[in-house]
């Protein structure tokens, strides 16, 4: 297996908090691995620590063959790093935003122009080479964020949640993007509260509280769901919702829109306890039926696991 990022045991502590705890996963070349999970999870920490930002308390990880803490001049020559706020400089073009960019990557003048031109033709960013940062809406900004991140040919590209608070249209031409830079062999590690991207990740490593919770496949993760998932349907989806959250014995109810999502062991016998608890509540019930999982059931399954264990090893 051909690995571009090996983490050992990583670790960060920000005053006895634990921002990152253990993690230990590995990144395959040519490939993109999504590190999925809440605000707060410590997405944006491990980003840092594997971009050479910031040391880690204790741990290792080799970012192109090259030590995080030892090598970390020759882990930011092999690495494109676009953070959450992307260091743009709204006064300046687009045109020159880029070349501000190359410069600082001792990108060479010869051929810069072609490679330019390369880069705002796919990210669609041609038209608007004259304009200043500033007037771009927000997913044109991430495409610039995303062009200048590139201008150096990077072998690994890092992006911290890069389609947070952009529009739904400029979330799926960026992941279009992403999708044309893989045919160059470029390894791409990303960070996303959004489950609906994690499914086209190659491999996603599910994280909170700095914790790796389950790592593989989109597939293969949403086999670690112990039980099936119940869509249960209501003219009145939130009271519903509260009703089964506090009365429920087991299962975990999530809201989704106006669907609740029940994780059940025994289908059938939640089925029957949901039915009671809310023509109790006199409460409507639409339907129940069994639906299949999505990458956030299983992470609210995975997490009740988790808390569970946790409260027997308190008990």
């Amino acid at each position: 297996m051909d690995e571009i990022i090996r983490v050992e045991n990583l670790s960060k502590t920000f005053d006895s908090v634990a921002a990152v705890d253990g993690l230990t996963f590995s990144v395959r070349k040519g490939e993109v691995f999504g590190i999925v999970g809440p605000d707060g999870a410590g997405k944006t920490t491990t980003m840092r620590l594997l971009t050479s930002i910031m040391d880690p308390t204790s741990g290792d990880a080799w970012v192109a063959g090259h030590h995080i803490v030892k090598e970390s001049e020759q882990v930011k020559e092999n690495i494109g790093y676009m953070s959450q706020r992307f260091g743009l400089y709204e006064d300046l073009s687009v045109m020159e935003n880029i070349h501000f960019y190359g410069d600082i990557f001792s990108v060479p003048r010869k051929g810069r122009a072609e490679k330019i031109d390369r880069l705002l033709s796919f990210s669609n960013l041609a038209p608007f080479k004259k304009r200043l940062a500033g007037n771009l809406s927000g997913g044109m900004k991430q495409k610039l964020g995303l062009v200048c991140a590139l201008i150096h040919t990077p072998r690994v590209l890092f992006l911290d949640e890069p389609t947070n608070g952009v529009d739904p249209v400029s979330r799926r031409d960026f992941w279009r993007i992403l999708g044309q830079l893989l045919h160059e062999q470029v390894t791409i590690l990303v960070s996303t509260a959004y489950l609906d991207e994690a499914e086209r990740c190659h491999r996603i490593g599910l994280i909170h509280k700095g914790k790796m919770l389950a790592s593989g496949s989109p597939k293969e993760v949403k086999t670690m769901m112990q039980g099936a998932i119940l869509e249960v349907r209501s003219s009145q989806p939130r009271r519903a919702f509260d009703c089964l959250r506090q009365k429920l014995r087991s299962g975990y109810p999530s809201l989704f829109g106006d669907r609740i999502h029940v994780v059940a062991e025994d289908s059938e016998k939640t089925s029957q306890e949901i039915k009671t608890l809310l023509k109790d509540e006199d409460l409507s019930l639409a339907g129940i039926r069994t639906v299949e999982p999505s990458l956030e059931d299983v992470f609210v399954s995975v997490l009740g696991q988790n808390r569970e264990s946790h409260s027997h090893d308190d008990s």
